[in-house]
């Protein structure tokens, strides 16, 4: 009692509410959704829990099953592939949420790290204070934003080797800054 014809009445029963009647398809389809969704899941025991949510949903949705021509298996198999692909998604979103979550723990600093940054951008600062204006403000424009000696040679309005002399005494005076 499988062919094509009885498992049309077999979801017709179903949509009418006919608890045998399911219990009848199941044994006749199960075997084949069993393994559809094994195959989109490649986990057995998230399969099996899989093919009772596919019955779930056959139970709630037989009344929107249309015959039209096409094998009723069709629909059945759709159904079951339907939804294993849900759960793969979900699956893959929680497993994507929870590798974010951890990454953001381990990029933010803890307190200790915190500390010494806090610490060692103040030398720097102090450091900094020690150059003259104009030297402090090329040094940033240059290394934190990326500025071209040109452009700090006109922006200072120096010659474009008075600037490199600038940056490379600059450079060392925050060098040996630091090191003291």
């Amino acid at each position: 009692m499988t062919d094509r014809n009885d498992i049309e009445q077999l979801i017709s029963k179903v949509a009418l509410g006919d608890r045998a009647a399911l219990a009848v398809l199941y044994d006749a389809t199960s075997r084949k959704l069993f393994g559809v969704c094994l195959r989109v899941l490649k986990n057995r025991s998230e399969a099996e829990d899989a093919l009772q949510d596919v019955y779930l949903r056959i139970w709630a949705k037989a009344d929107r099953y249309a015959v039209t021509g096409h094998s009723p298996m069709t629909w059945l198999i759709t159904v079951a592939r339907n939804l294993s692909i849900d759960r793969l998604r979900a699956r893959k979103a929680a497993h994507i949420n929870l590798d974010s979550i951890g990454e953001l723990v381990e990029k933010r600093p803890g307190p200790e790290a915190a500390s010494i940054a806090a610490s060692e951008q103040r030398r720097i600062s102090a450091c900094f204070e020690e150059l003259p204006p104009d030297r402090a403000d090329a040094v940033r424009a240059a290394y934190l934003d990326g500025a071209t000696y040109q452009a700090l040679a006109q922006r200072f309005d120096v010659p474009l080797n008075t600037m490199r002399t600038w940056l490379r005494r600059s450079l060392i005076s925050l060098k040996e800054c630091l090191s003291r």
